[in-house]
C-alpha cells in the first residue's frame, strides 16, 4: 500500500509539470504527508483547479467518516466492482499531485523495516491515480477526501514492496480528469506500474516513521 508521501516543490515548479494550474496561496512543502491529512489534488470538475482533500476515502452512503481511516488506497485490479469505490471510477477522478513516496522494506532478519523513498530521476512532480467522494454530515458540513489506486509493482519496486501507487502517464491526464462519466474499459488500461527505468529509490531515516516529523531529514539518503 502507499501510506506516505511527498510535495516538496514550489508553485512555480509545480505550474511548469501541470501548465495553466490554478494554485492557491500559501503552499508550502511537505515531507511527509500521513492519512488523515490534506493532499493536493485536482479533481475532474472541469477546473483546473488545485485544492485539497481529506487522505482517506470516505462514501458518499457512509454513515461514519471514520470509514476514511481504513481506505486510504483503491486496488486497481477491484475498483470497478468495490461499492465503495466504483461510482467514484465512472464519475469522481483526481489527480494526486506528488513528487515522491515512502514504502518499507523488510529487513533480512525478517523483524525489522526500513524505509525507503521512491522518485522520478528526474525529480519532476507526477500525479497519483486518485478517487474522490463528497460526504454530507447532518449538520450540514461536508468532507472531500480520496483515495490513492495502487497495482502491482514494477521491477524496481518488487524488491521493496508487493504494490505501488499508480503514477499516471503524462497523456493520460485528460482521459482521467475527463468530466463526463467514463466506462472502466477505458481506465483501466490506464492503471499500469509505471516504468522502473525512469525511477530511483533510496533509504532513508526512520524518522519518517512518526508523521509529526515532516522536514527534509525524511528524505534525504541515509548515509
Amino acid at each position: 500500500m502507499c501510506g506516505r508521501f511527498t510535495l516538496t516543490l514550489d508553485p512555480a515548479q509545480l505550474r511548469e509539470a501541470f501548465p495553466g494550474l490554478f494554485i492557491p496561496a500559501g503552499i508550502k512543502p511537505r515531507y511527509n504527508i500521513a492519512p488523515s491529512q490534506p493532499v493536493a489534488v485536482i479533481p475532474n470538475t472541469g477546473e483546473n483547479k488545485l485544492d485539497f482533500f481529506s487522505w482517506g476515502f470516505i462514501p458518499s452512503w457512509a454513515k461514519d467518516p471514520t470509514i476514511g481511516n481504513r481506505m486510504i488506497n483503491a486496488r486497481a485490479e477491484t475498483i470497478a466492482e468495490k461499492t465503495a469505490f466504483r461510482t467514484s471510477l465512472h464519475r469522481r477522478r483526481c489527480l494526486i499531485l506528488s513528487d515522491g513516496f515512502f514504502e518499507w522494506k523488510l529487513d533480512t532478519n525478517g523483524k525489522t523495516k526500513t524505509p525507503y523513498y521512491i522518485h522520478l530521476k528526474s525529480r519532476e512532480p507526477f500525479a497519483f491515480a486518485g478517487l474522490w467522494d463528497l460526504w454530507k454530515h447532518p449538520d450540514g458540513s461536508e468532507i472531500r477526501s480520496c483515495a490513492i489506486i495502487t497495482t502491482t509493482p514494477n521491477e524496481l519496486m518488487q524488491a521493496i514492496h508487493n504494490r505501488m501507487p499508480v503514477i499516471l502517464r503524462t497523456d493520460a491526464y485528460s482521459t482521467w480528469l475527463d468530466i463526463n462519466e467514463q466506462k472502466p474499459e477505458t481506465l483501466i488500461p490506464l492503471l499500469t506500474p509505471y516504468s522502473s527505468s525512469a525511477m530511483s529509490a533510496h533509504p532513508v531515516s526512520k524518522i519518517v516513521n512518526a508523521p509529526q516529523n515532516d522536514m527534509p531529514e525524511c528524505i534525504q539518503p541515509l548515509t
